[in-house]
C-alpha cells in the first residue's frame, strides 16, 4: 500500500483578518516557509477563522478527523488577552499534550523578547495527528520553526520543526524530509529510511 501524501492544515487565527480589516499574513508566511522547507510533497488545506473558541476546536477537529491532515499549524489568538483563546481550544480538543514544543517556542522567542514568556502556546497530538499553536507574526513563525541561528548559519538553539518529522513518523505517519539548509530534521539513525540514506 502506497504511503499517505502529507497533508498540513493551517490554521490563522484572528478577528480582524478574518472579518477583512486587514489582510492576514499569517497563513501566507506558513505557506511559504513549508514550501522552502520541505522536501516532501504535501496539500495544504487553509482556514482563516475569528479568535471565536467554538469554531477553533471545530475547525481543528474536522483538519484531523475530517481531512485526515497529519499536522496542523496554527498562527495567532496565543497570548494572555481575553480575545486569545487558540491554546485553550487546542487543548480543549487534545488526546495528548506534547509540553516541549510549547517550552522550545518559548525558548526560542525568549533569545529575542522577554514578553516570550507571555506566550502560551503549545502542542497536543489528537488521533495519529501533531497541533502546534505558533505566533501570529511571519518573522517569529519562521524563528519559532528554523530556531536561533548565528551569522555563520550555525543553530545556537533548535527550532521545533527539526523534530515535527520524527514525532509524525512514531505517529504513523508520512516519512517528511526537509531541506537542511532550511531546517535539518533530527531522528534517530534507526529511524532513517533506507531511501533517505541513499540520497546525495
Amino acid at each position: 500500500m502506497a504511503e499517505a501524501m502529507l497533508k498540513i492544515g493551517l490554521v490563522s487565527i484572528s478577528d480582524r483578518a478574518s472579518s477583512g480589516v486587514y489582510e492576514d499574513k499569517g497563513l501566507p508566511a506558513l505557506a511559504d516557509w513549508l514550501s522552502h522547507a520541505l522536501a516532501t510533497p504535501f496539500t495544504l488545506e487553509q482556514k482563516l477563522i475569528p479568535d471565536e473558541q467554538p469554531l477553533i476546536e471545530a475547525t481543528l477537529k474536522m483538519l484531523v478527523d475530517e481531512l485526515g491532515c497529519q499536522l496542523v499549524l496554527t498562527t495567532g489568538g496565543t497570548g494572555p488577552a481575553q480575545r486569545d483563546v487558540t491554546p485553550d481550544a487546542t487543548l480543549a480538543i487534545a488526546d495528548r499534550v506534547m509540553p516541549g514544543f510549547g517550552e522550545q517556542m518559548r525558548q526560542i522567542s525568549l533569545y529575542y523578547v522577554p514578553t516570550a514568556i507571555l506566550s502560551r502556546q503549545v502542542g497536543v497530538i489528537r488521533g495519529d495527528s501533531l497541533i502546534l499553536n505558533l505566533p501570529g507574526q511571519p518573522k517569529a513563525i519562521a524563528e519559532t520553526l528554523e530556531g536561533v541561528k548565528d551569522e555563520a548559519g550555525k543553530v545556537v538553539v533548535h527550532g521545533i520543526f527539526a523534530s515535527v518529522p520524527y514525532c509524525i513518523q512514531l505517529l504513523d505517519g508520512p516519512y517528511i524530509e526537509t531541506r537542511p539548509e532550511v531546517v535539518t530534521a533530527f531522528r534517530p539513525k534507526s529511524a532513517i529510511q533506507a531511501t533517505a540514506q541513499a540520497k546525495p
